[in-house]
């Protein structure tokens, strides 16, 4: 999986990466006016990346001092005097070698084994504001004046390269907007947000608690084990009645298992292993492999399918530390986790009777106006080609079928 290291050095040197929105690309400068911010107030502070994400922008930074919410005041207080210096943002082409002497020359490390991870012929680019320099394919605004209005909101870690065996930075959290009305207006959505996050809601109607003996795996009390049960309850009286058969799996398999799979490959860093009597076993990530055991295990009659397989056991992911967030991303979860057997010319139908069946569950729960995205084939990916596109091109017109609007994502 790529991590947002490699994303954004994708966004660098990939001539086909869409060019940044105008609010992405006052975001990223107002990164670049944070990081700057730092380094003039902490010389000794190396910096990594900083892009902008999808409600703000943040910028990762390894230093000795832990940086406090007080120090955001700090920094905010240093942006202001560098936009008011209206200090123009200069692209700059130079060579690899030129880089390499730049960055070693100012120990930026970071920065170093960014430009040696750059294929070759790849240009490299700077920009230049004020004394600030920094390795970046832009764009940018005009200069710094352009950014209008900004907020440093937290304070988080993170895994340089998303590596726990790598250093772990300060991450700097920020937004911006062109005006202090809409910078305001999104503060208030905000703090609206935190009144109403499972986390906080969750802890006061004594539903779920976290402990560290178990990391990022909720713990549900007796009130919330019945909110659990009724939520499955739901959910297996719908597929029960789209013809799906409820199956138990076991927790744990032998590797060779997702070796055969082809998981072991793709997925084996979010597994849990564990080593039982000279031979090594992963706790399940997900149902794929156990239903195709159970599937093999009696001959079928093409006259039998479609067969359709429910299962709601218990599934195990190792989520880094570092992304684990309430009940949304946990390392133990049980989802209501289907798989469909059945001929090339049932797919289209399957998909089509699906879609429908999850449209009932957001009904049901009064999730109005559902955005739909087509996930295609990852760059690392399993199974063949050809496989992948007649099941891209089924889904696609298994959408269309039911008048579900979609986005390729």
């Amino acid at each position: 999986m790529a991590n947002e290291f490699d994303r954004e050095l994708t966004h660098m040197i990939d001539p086909s990466t869409p060019e940044l929105s105008a609010l992405e690309t006052l975001r990223h400068s107002a990164a670049h006016i944070m990081a700057d911010a730092v380094v003039s107030l902490w010389p000794d502070a190396k910096l990594a990346f900083g892009p902008h994400t999808e409600d703000g922008f943040y910028y990762d930074i390894d230093m000795e001092r832990r940086l406090s919410p007080e120090d955001l005041a700090a920094v905010e207080q240093k942006m202001a005097e560098i936009v008011k210096g209206k200090h123009p943002f200069v692209r700059e082409e130079i060579t690899r070698e030129a880089a390499l002497a730049l960055f070693e020359g100012r120990k930026e490390t970071y920065k170093v084994e960014a430009i040696h991870s750059i294929p070759g012929d790849a240009p490299l680019t700077l920009y230049r504001s004020g004394a600030f320099v920094d390795l970046c394919r832009g764009p940018h605004v005009e200069h710094t004046g352009k950014v209008g209005a900004y907020k440093l909101t937290r304070i988080a870690g993170a895994y340089w390269r998303g590596d726990e065996s790598r250093p772990m930075l300060q991450r700097i959290y920020g937004t911006a907007f062109p005006d202090k009305k809409k910078l305001r207006l999104h503060l208030q959505q905000i703090e609206e947000a935190k009144k109403r996050d499972h986390r906080k809601l969750g802890s006061e109607l004594g539903l779920f608690t976290f402990d560290p003996v178990a990391p990022a795996s909720p713990f549900f009390t007796g009130r919330g084990s019945v909110v659990y049960n009724r939520l499955q309850e739901y959910v297996r009286g719908l597929v029960l009645a789209n013809g799906y058969e409820e199956v138990i799996t076991p927790q744990v398999f032998d590797m060779e298992l997702f070796r055969t799979s082809g998981h072991y490959d793709h997925y084996k860093n979010n597994m849990f292993a564990c080593e039982i009597d000279d031979r090594e076993f992963g706790v399940k990530p997900m149902n794929c492999p156990s239903h195709c055991i159970l599937y093999r295990s009696t001959r079928h009659s093409y006259r039998e399918l479609p067969i359709r397989l429910a299962d709601f056991g218990r599934l195990h992911r190792y989520e880094r530390a570092g992304v684990t967030h309430g009940l949304t991303r946990v390392r133990s979860f049980a989802q209501d986790d289907g798989h469909i057997f059945c001929r090339p010319d049932q797919i289209e139908a399957e998909i089509a009777a699906v879609a429908r069946m999850i449209l009932k569950v957001y009904e049901t729960f009064e999730f109005s106006d559902p955005e739909v995205e087509i996930s295609t084939r990852p760059e690392t990916y399993l199974g063949e080609l050809e496989t992948w596109d007649a099941a891209e091109a089924a889904l696609r017109s298994a959408l269309d079928s039911v008048g579900i609007p979609y986005v390729i994502n």
